[in-house]
């Protein structure tokens, strides 16, 4: 009997097994977001990941089911796309090809696969997505404000200008089947429905040349109408559409698109009985102002809690003494379109570390961290009390507040009483304000602002405040986490830690400069670091946007702004408000990035015509294929030679358009600038190289790098080059020297050279200049400059932040090798004393991992290669070195290959699976 048991048990087993599904199908996303509501795109992409406990598993082929009810789905019926088989490999980028899609419709998806030997998987479980307005003529709103008047005079710009409220009654008759919100308020909202906030999103929409695009956003607010009467509130800001005459280097006023705060709603309701209702504003909305009395992104924001109108957004509240909204005479022009890049949210609560009075009445609060956000506070207090919060990065040696790294615009009484003007403050500080009701614990954070900071100076508090009755709020773009690094080296733990804060407090709408000072989307910050940012978030739906604001703002001859929005800042641009040519880089080098972490070929498509503009307008600059003029390698504490880095980053747009036009199919194009390419490569060496040493320019360690990171060498010279590289290093004593963009080529050069030894030490060095001095001296974001600044400049600034990259891609050895990481290159680096890393990176098509650890004599990894990719793998070794992969000889091996041996690595090929290799030299 017991034998008879265990056979039945073997024969269940086995029987199970090939049963088994040959994938299981998990993150199914559209436009790459798990179920988006409210997309406005007819083509959008569908992906999705594949799981196996299998080796070496691929995709042969799909089949997806699109249909506008679930249960239609599982019957097969009723359908809207019936792929059919489509024999491919491609899980990433599927683009739909159904019937029209239908505006304000959700549909429901599935997708099953084959694997190589045709098995089928399981259909998937049901997705979905839902269209919003997908014509203008969907929208049945009007834009509306509150009928107030831009000041006369520049001063009683700085006055109290209440924030408007906006109200809407609406009473339902039916059953409600659901309700959908669709909101753009310029410069920022915040909506409710019968009282409770609809959302967690905060200053929205994105911030863009709102004269060419406005963001909107789609909310199912199905849970919170009522049966009956329902009342739908909205408090707006001014953000960047009511800007301060200020001059934040340039008089925002007069180069962005502005106006008065205002409003465009539509509700729309959808009873079971099928018919539809719709409240869009108009006239017969209500208006009134508010307790927010003044804000602004910069200068912050000032509540007085006793204009509070209670109940103002319930339908208990008698709304007959406020007036009616007013049409928007002259509304925003700019084109309606769904805000697809990830929210800003609360990312984080914390806590202050210690508080000091630092003069009597005045608390200062230390965070501990540096970060992007506001205070929030919790005080009780006499009606009238007005507690003021300013904000700043540093303190003074007696510990009281120092606001000077912070200050807008750099606007400071003490450098130059020119850049007063009328109204403004002396010095232009981050400052809050919150004047009490007296009604018990008061809590308050603010709306409508955010600055960059780690102390809290806290002045007027009724009595003595404790630690906690101050929190920091930590806000940011919700961007998904796909990097995760850590090793044996504490230091570097740290320095992953402070880059992750730095470019959080960086990442709103725009990818900033600095969290308080400038809060610009400049082009030389994301031309840096753009390719460290992929490797910790999914930068996917965030550098679209970004690349629609530099399109957006092209100048009329083609050239690309510094910044984007546009701000009239053209620092040694090209002409006709163009920006510094590395600056302008930042279109293209998105682009990229897009289709080398992602494998996204559409927004390349569509910006091909505008990127041949831009290259055609830096053609008609260029003398005898040289470009004179560049901010070039900013912050770098070598002399620098302009028109070397701004000749290199012409031949980075031309290559990449080169690049572009082949993969889109643009033959003569991709002849043409392949040409002109090589005819610049000849003019940089003509101009720069010194033929028979090695030498670019005046050989520094950014000159040298630069010149062999962009392959603009012959290669009889690259070796000489780098020697000199290596010299140019040993002069600063292994420290760098570069700036924003020689950074990245020197660790980049070092590693592709097998000199990661080189690279290691540069960056754990502890003395100045570099990223360990700056820890070292307490620094929790990195700096914007090498030397430690308590006046001038931020404390909190990403552009040295590629030296992430090199984390992942040199120690943790993660590479891709196709578009989109299908395939796969993993190579470690081991320098140094350090003893383990371990790396991941959540690709698009799954997790990659490379975890390796050694010992005397021995070398351990561990890797993940996603299902339907394939890596190659170079092991460390010598070339005789004994390798195992989970105990077994690789030459055993069926699922890994053995290549070659070279500089230091055997090479492998491995399919999907994970593997434990162990290398005994």
């Amino acid at each position: 009997m017991r034998r008879i048991e265990i056979l039945v048990c073997l024969l269940t087993v086995f029987t199970l097994l090939g049963n088994a599904e040959p994938f299981k199908l998990k993150e199914l996303t559209c436009e790459y977001i798990e179920n988006p509501l409210g997309i406005d795109v007819y083509t959008p992409v569908l992906g999705w990941q594949l799981e196996s406990q299998a080796r070496n598993q691929t995709q042969s082929a799909y089949e997806i089911q699109v249909s506008c009810e679930e249960g239609d789905l599982k019957d097969g019926k009723r359908l809207v796309w019936k792929s059919g088989r489509v024999n491919s490999p491609q899980n990433i980028n599927i683009v739909y090809s159904g019937k029209k899609l239908k505006p304000f419709t959700r549909y429901y998806w599935r997708v099953r696969v084959y694997n190589q030997d045709g098995e089928v998987s399981n259909w998937s479980r049901p997705a979905y997505w839902e269209t919003s307005m997908m014509s203008p003529e969907d929208w049945k709103a009007s834009w509306i404000e509150d009928g107030s008047k831009a000041p006369d005079k520049e001063e009683d710009f700085y006055k109290d200008d209440p924030a408007p409220l906006f109200r809407k009654t609406f009473r339902l008759q039916k059953a409600v089947q659901d309700a959908r919100l669709y909101i753009a308020g310029i410069g920022y909202y915040e909506a409710t429905l019968n009282g409770k906030r609809i959302g967690d999103h905060i200053l929205d929409p994105g911030w863009t040349n709102y004269g060419k695009q406005i963001l909107y956003t789609a909310y199912d607010i199905t849970p919170l109408v009522n049966d009956t009467e329902n009342v739908f509130g909205v408090m707006l800001g001014n953000g960047y559409y009511n800007p301060l005459p200020m001059r934040i280097f340039q008089p925002l006023r007069d180069y962005l698109t502005i106006g008065r705060p205002c409003l465009k709603a539509q509700i729309r309701i959808r009873y079971t009985d099928g018919s539809i209702e719709t409240i869009g504003t108009d006239e017969s909305w209500k208006t009134a102002t508010g307790p927010v009395m003044r804000n602004n992104v910069y200068l912050g924001e000032h509540y007085d809690a006793r204009n509070e109108i209670s109940g103002w957004d319930t339908n208990l509240f008698d709304d007959r003494y406020w007036k009616d909204a007013k049409m928007v005479s002259e509304p925003p022009v700019g084109r309606l379109t769904s805000q697809m890049q990830p929210p800003i949210r609360v990312v984080e609560i914390i806590k202050p570390v210690r508080m000091t009075e630092t003069r009597p009445g005045e608390y200062v609060f230390d965070l501990g961290q540096n970060f992007a956000g506001v205070a929030r506070i919790k005080v009780r207090g006499t009606k009238g009390t007005t507690v003021k919060i300013r904000y700043g990065e540093d303190v003074y040696s007696d510990g009281s507040l120092n606001v000077m790294t912070s200050v807008a615009g750099q606007q400071k009484k003490v450098w130059n009483a020119n850049w007063e003007t009328a109204g403004q403050p002396q010095t232009a500080w981050q400052e809050d304000s919150y004047t009490l009701k007296g009604d018990g614990e008061e809590v308050w954070t603010p709306r409508f602002t955010f600055h960059g900071f780690r102390y809290v100076e806290v002045t007027g508090w009724p009595g003595r405040p404790s630690l906690s009755d101050i929190e920091g709020i930590r806000l940011s773009a919700d961007l998904q986490k796909s990097g995760s690094f850590e090793c044996s080296d504490p230091m570097l733990n740290r320095l992953n830690k402070v880059l992750d804060y730095t470019f959080r407090s960086n990442l709103f709408s725009v990818q900033s400069d600095c969290p308080a000072r400038e809060k610009f989307g400049y082009g030389g910050d994301i031309v840096g670091t753009a390719r460290t940012f992929c490797w910790f978030y999914n930068m996917e739906n965030f550098y679209r946007k970004v690349i629609h604001d530099f399109a957006n703002d092209q100048r009329p001859g083609g050239g690309m702004t510094e910044t984007a929005p546009y701000n009239g800042i053209a620092d040694r641009g090209l002409g006709d408000n163009s920006g510094p040519i590395g600056w302008q880089l930042a279109f293209a080098f998105m682009q990229k990035q897009l289709y080398e972490y992602y494998g996204d070929i559409r927004t390349i498509e569509a910006f091909y015509p505008a990127l041949r503009k831009q290259v055609e307008f830096l053609r008609s600059k260029a003398k005898d294929n040289l470009i004179e003029n560049c901010i070039n390698d900013h912050e770098s504490l070598d002399e620098r030679i302009p028109a070397l880095f701004a000749t290199a980053h012409y031949y980075h747009h031309v290559i990449l358009l080169a690049e572009f036009a082949s993969l889109t199919k643009h033959t003569k194009d991709t002849e043409i600038y392949s040409q002109l390419a090589s005819e610049i490569k000849d003019a940089f060496i003509k101009e720069f190289l010194e033929i028979g040493t090695g030498k670019v320019g005046n050989y520094t360690q950014a000159a040298q790098a630069i010149a062999l990171f962009y392959d603009l060498l012959p290669d009889n010279e690259k070796e000489a080059a780098f020697n000199v590289l290596l010299q140019a290093i040993d002069k600063r004593d292994g420290h760098v020297s570069s700036g924003i963009f020689g950074v990245p080529a020197v660790l980049s050069v070092l590693s592709q050279n097998n000199r990661n030894d080189i690279a290691y030490e540069m960056v754990t060095k502890k003395t100045f200049p570099g990223w360990g001095y700056m820890l070292e001296s307490g620094a929790t974001t990195l700096w914007e400059t090498w030397k430690y600044s308590d006046n001038v400049f931020s404390q909190n600034h990403p552009m040295f932040g590629s030296v992430g990259e090199w984390l992942y891609q040199s120690l943790g050895g993660i590479h891709p090798a196709a578009p989109g990481f299908s395939e796969i290159i993993i190579k470690p680096q081991p320098a140094g004393d350090l003893n383990w890393v371990k790396c991941s990176y959540e690709s698009i098509y799954g997790t990659i991992e490379s975890n390796w650890k050694k010992e005397e004599g021995l070398f351990e990894l561990q890797v993940t290669i996603p299902a339907n990719t394939s890596a190659q793998i170079y092991l460390p070794s010598s070339k005789n070195a004994t390798i195992t992969e989970n105990g077994h000889s690789i030459n055993s091996s069926q699922d890994v290959k053995a290549i070659f041996y070279s500089d230091g690595y055997t090479l492998l090929e491995a399919g999907s699976g994970s593997y434990k290799f162990k290398v005994w030299k």
